[in-house]
């Protein structure tokens, strides 16, 4: 077997930015006067891998969808400036080495349920410019993850390939797409299937040499 491109998700594969992500938000909720609605990681955890109109749903309920939304973007606006400003050193060991090997017989791409300009951050933060090809997310898309793979692939004609997640909506997503799923076990959650799991970045290559990728 021989993908000519795999596709990662972002939350759960290569980082851990749920800290980070909370405290972005609970800047702008503070400086909104909106405190009690303040999270946590561990509030994140089973929201991340969402889109953002589903994340908005669970934490602003109480308020109406077009205020919900826009609250949302304005949280999802200050994270971005508050990873900006941030080491983030959040990234799995491995992730720099795993993607430079897997970059020498595969193209490498990103497709996340995030904001715009997510992606550009993590790429930035965990040194991958050299190696990621392209990447696009739901903030570009406004579609289902399913449908953003397929877009992506079709933007950059890909043949064949297999994407790498954590969450039961990437194993949906890769039903939608129709490309195997590759389980990152150590992630956030638990999906219903998958054809191939890694317990550790590394695992890639280890799959790689083993002629599985």
């Amino acid at each position: 077997m021989h993908f000519e491109s795999l596709i990662f998700d972002i939350d759960g594969t290569l980082w851990d930015s749920r800290a980070l992500v909370a405290e972005g938000y609970n800047l702008q909720l503070r400086d909104e006067g909106m405190e009690e609605f303040c999270v946590d990681a561990q509030r994140l955890r089973p929201l991340f891998g969402k889109v953002m109109t589903a994340i908005a749903d669970e934490l602003f309920p109480h308020l109406p969808p077009r205020e919900r939304y826009a609250l949302m973007e304005r949280c999802m606006e200050r994270e971005n400036r508050y990873l900006e400003e941030n080491e983030c050193r959040i990234g799995y060991e491995g992730i720099p080495e795993t993607l430079e090997a897997l970059a020498k017989r595969h193209r490498l791409f990103i497709v996340s349920n995030s904001q715009q300009g997510y992606p550009e951050l993590c790429i930035q933060k965990l040194g991958l410019g050299d190696w990621i090809s392209g990447h696009l997310c739901f903030g570009d898309t406004g579609t289902s993850k399913g449908k953003t793979i397929r877009t992506l692939m079709e933007r950059y004609s890909i043949t064949s390939c297999a994407y790498i997640g954590d969450t039961q909506g990437d194993f949906e997503a890769t039903l939608e797409a129709g490309v195997p799923f590759i389980w990152a076990d150590y992630g956030f959650d638990t999906p219903a299937g998958y054809a191939l799991r890694i317990h550790t970045p590394r695992d890639l290559i280890a799959l790689e040499q083993e002629g599985r990728l």
